[in-house]
């Protein structure tokens, strides 16, 4: 793939909820995306209410690329858009690392196939929705869907050739 044309700097915030699940003690799950990079250091507590703790997880980068407008696009005309958040799990405290937040819906969907990267829509803030629509705007070029035809085929082509005779020349 090549290189990103423009790079939205990005701050993501995951909230841990306590589990019923014998088998596991917390629920992680993006809840959200800053517009910017906070200047907290990443891990940082945000908030908590006994059930629920937040964190702002740390930055990434919204890369877009020329080659997808039609993906965001797409993305930009839900009622409300979104952005994929992909956690790595990490054999340490905190249990997750931050790999990447996109704005296209096929990346993210990919970034679900491996089955052990957690992979999260949240809702698309307005900043990002404006910078986007403007990448569009510079970028898009309409893809012209063109039918291929097929060849037409050559009835003599197709037809059986008889096995040689008796006595035939060849």
């Amino acid at each position: 793939m090549s290189a990103p044309l423009v790079s939205i700097p990005v701050g993501v915030v995951l909230e841990r909820s306590k589990s019923a699940n014998q088998w596991t003690e917390f629920y992680w799950r993006p809840v959200g995306v800053l517009p910017g990079v906070p200047d907290a250091a990443p891990w940082t507590k945000l908030s908590e209410d006994g059930e629920h703790v937040t964190f702002y997880a740390g930055s990434a980068e919204i890369k877009l690329y020329r080659t997808e407008t039609s993906s965001y696009r797409d993305n930009l005309a839900l009622e409300a858009p979104l952005l994929w958040v992909i956690l790595q799990p990490v054999e340490r405290d905190p249990p997750f690392e931050l790999l990447a937040v996109t704005a296209d819906p096929a990346e993210g969907e990919a970034m679900t196939e491996a089955g052990v990267n957690l992979v999260e829509s949240v809702p698309m803030p307005l900043p990002m929705q404006e910078a986007i629509s403007a990448f569009i705007a510079e970028h898009h070029v309409e893809q012209v869907f063109v039918k291929r035809k097929r060849d037409r085929a050559n009835p003599e082509a197709l037809g059986r050739s008889m096995p040689p005779q008796r006595g035939d020349r060849k």
